[in-house]
């Protein structure tokens, strides 16, 4: 058996770096593209590699003698690399096809190397490597048969979104015999470019000839095995996510702060959303709009602080909505403080405040001294002779999801308007509480009653549309809410997450029957995590629950080896103010399946 590369390409999306070299001779992680391929050719004793080679051959064929490969290598040159397409560059190896049983690989592909293993050892003749469509995917697709055979190849042209669920998209990655390619593929190339020319993709042809039932073309389906095709800098920074060393993942995947849709196998224990909510009826009625809410703007600030004071219940001069809780809370700090304020903040907790401040202008109430459980008591005698110009407070807080009950809070409102300190509340998580009733401060009357008080929250977490960017701000200072509608952008949040905010108030019924769902989850998780050895518990009224991780791993092992072996991710809390030293970790959670993964996982790791 022999393999055949097709590295003749340009890889003109790669901009500059393919100025002076070919796409494969990029590297990943520190190894070329090439030089990873032919490594895994190489443990397979086949008979010879072929590449077909074009833009800066040479150079290509150079570094290729450098290394250290036993097989057999032979190059054929397709000198109009510039005019033409991989159909013509496998067509100028088609006696390599006709001698002997081949590999065909893209060599812009990145891959586990059991995907090769596989299938040479799969005893069908012709097969083509597939995976189940996702929404990262781009380039040809096909649909499969009951017993595995390609019913039809579809090119970007006759791709239809309608039927995303029956596709597999081609790995660019096949395994053809010699009579195939003798009997059905050459003549079917040769054909094809005397009738369309050079300039096409060679899986033209197999679309072609599926057509013909004795063609036999299977496919080989992949399940967790990982790949990665390479054509801009946007997919090289995600193959360099998913190939990371296993001691350098956990790091790139952490620094992407989220996008991690383009990750469907893994499984999110890190971002915070409510698993039972928003209902397949509102997201239908959302996409039945998409047109209309893709090509139109979006209302100014003022009209969708209107929807968010008619859900919440604020005067409309009482309120701003902003792109995401982060947006509001950037203005807030600008204009609320300067350069000489002091801000006080309960650690660990949601950093977004505090990064906004000079470091030595905060004072920190270090809530792991009392074991993350904290009072209003706590706060205000630790608070009550410092110097602070504003005090905020997550509740529940993030990660230790402490709750501090709601006559609780009045107290610490009332002392902080004595002490004439500015008091931040953000309540995100509120939602998820179940120890009592009725726990928000948005209510008109109690911020009548005290204008230093100020709420946000991020409507992502709870109602589990982070992709949207929505959260508000409210106070009784209208003052300060005029600054803020000021310093936002007039159209700060798209058509999208305005049509979200006109149409939610009516699936209010089942935002609350979804949070229910939500406290039953966690309450059985939570049973089940205190089963696990070596895991300590914090009490948590949120959507995620902190625990401290005990035993000969530390809370980095444990999550480095969550993503690295199981394909988890959780957040590990080493680095976070208030957990430094110490091995704490923070899991969202999301519904019952899922969590019962992270637990069984847990469980082997820890046990």
């Amino acid at each position: 058996m022999d393999a055949i590369i097709l590295a003749a390409g340009m890889g003109k999306r790669l901009k500059g770096l393919t100025k002076d070299k070919t796409k494969c001779m990029i590297d990943v992680n520190g190894t070329t593209l090439i030089e990873r391929m032919l490594n895994q050719l190489d443990k397979f004793n086949l008979d010879k590699i072929v590449l077909v080679v074009g833009y800066q051959a040479k150079k290509l064929i150079d570094f290729i003698s450098t290394l250290n490969i036993n097989t057999k290598i032979e190059y054929v040159f397709n000198e109009n690399y510039d005019k033409t397409n991989n159909i013509y560059s496998l067509f100028l190896a088609k006696k390599y096809l006709e001698e002997s049983d081949c590999l065909i690989l893209e060599s812009d592909l990145i891959f586990d190397t059991n995907i090769l293993e596989d299938l040479i050892e799969d005893e069908r003749p012709n097969l083509a490597v597939v995976a189940k469509f996702e929404s990262w995917m781009d380039g040809t697709v096909v649909t499969v048969g009951n017993n595995e055979d390609i019913i039809n190849f579809y090119s970007k042209d006759q791709f239809s979104f309608d039927d995303v669920t029956d596709y597999y998209k081609t790995v660019n990655i096949y395994k053809f015999s010699n009579h195939f390619s003798q009997h059905y593929y050459i003549p079917f190339l040769e054909a094809y470019i005397k009738a369309f020319g050079l300039n096409e993709y060679y899986e033209q042809v197999l679309k072609v000839i599926t057509n013909f039932k004795e063609s036999n073309i299977n496919v080989r389906i992949l399940d967790d095995e990982k790949w990665y095709e390479i054509d801009d800098i946007q997919d090289l920074n995600i193959a360099e996510s998913i190939f990371a060393p296993y001691e350098s993942k956990l790091n790139k995947f952490t620094s992407r702060y989220g996008g991690y849709w383009r990750y469907p196998r893994m499984i999110d224990f890190c971002y915070l959303v409510n698993p039972y909510y928003p209902p397949e009826s509102l997201i239908s009625e959302l996409k039945s709009n998409f047109k209309s809410l893709l090509v139109n703007y979006p209302s100014g600030l003022d009209i969708n602080s209107l929807l968010v004071s008619k859900y919440f219940g604020i005067d409309i001069n009482n309120v701003c909505v902003g792109n995401g809780a982060s947006e509001i809370i950037k203005s807030l700090i600008e204009h609320v403080l300067n350069k000489d304020s002091k801000l006080g903040v309960i650690i660990p907790t949601f950093e977004e405040y505090s990064n906004r401040m000079n470091p030595d202008n905060i004072i920190s109430f270090d809530s792991s001294t009392i074991n993350f459980q904290y009072c209003a008591e706590d706060i205000i005698n630790f608070f009550d002779n410092k110097n602070i110009d504003m005090l905020v407070f997550i509740n529940p807080d993030n990660p230790s999801g402490n709750y501090i009950y709601k006559n609780d809070v009045l107290k610490l409102i009332e002392w902080s308007k004595i002490k004439g300190i500015t008091l931040v509340i953000d309540e995100s998580f509120i939602d998820f509480v179940d120890a009592e009733d009725e726990p928000t401060f948005l209510d008109q009357e109690i911020l009548d009653d005290n204008p230093n008080l100020i709420v946000v929250k991020s409507i992502s977490k709870s109602f589990g549309v982070p992709g949207l960017r929505l959260g508000i701000l409210a106070s009784s200072n209208i003052e300060l809410i005029d600054y803020i509608k000021k310093d936002l952008s007039i159209w700060n949040i798209n058509s999208f997450a305005e049509y979200y905010l006109q149409i939610f108030e009516k699936y209010k019924q089942d935002y609350l029957e979804g949070l229910e769902k939500f406290k039953n989850a966690r309450r059985i998780y939570i049973d089940e995590l205190k089963t696990i050895n070596n895991l300590k518990i914090i009490p948590s009224q949120a959507n995620y629950i902190m625990c401290e991780v005990l035993g000969d791993i530390n809370s980095y092992e444990l999550t480095n080896k969550l993503l690295n072996d199981y394909n988890l991710f959780i957040k590990d809390l080493s680095d976070k103010k208030g957990c430094k030293g110490k091995s704490y970790i923070r899991i969202a959670v999301r519904d019952e399946i899922d969590n019962h993964k992270l637990a069984i996982a847990l469980k082997e790791i820890l046990d």
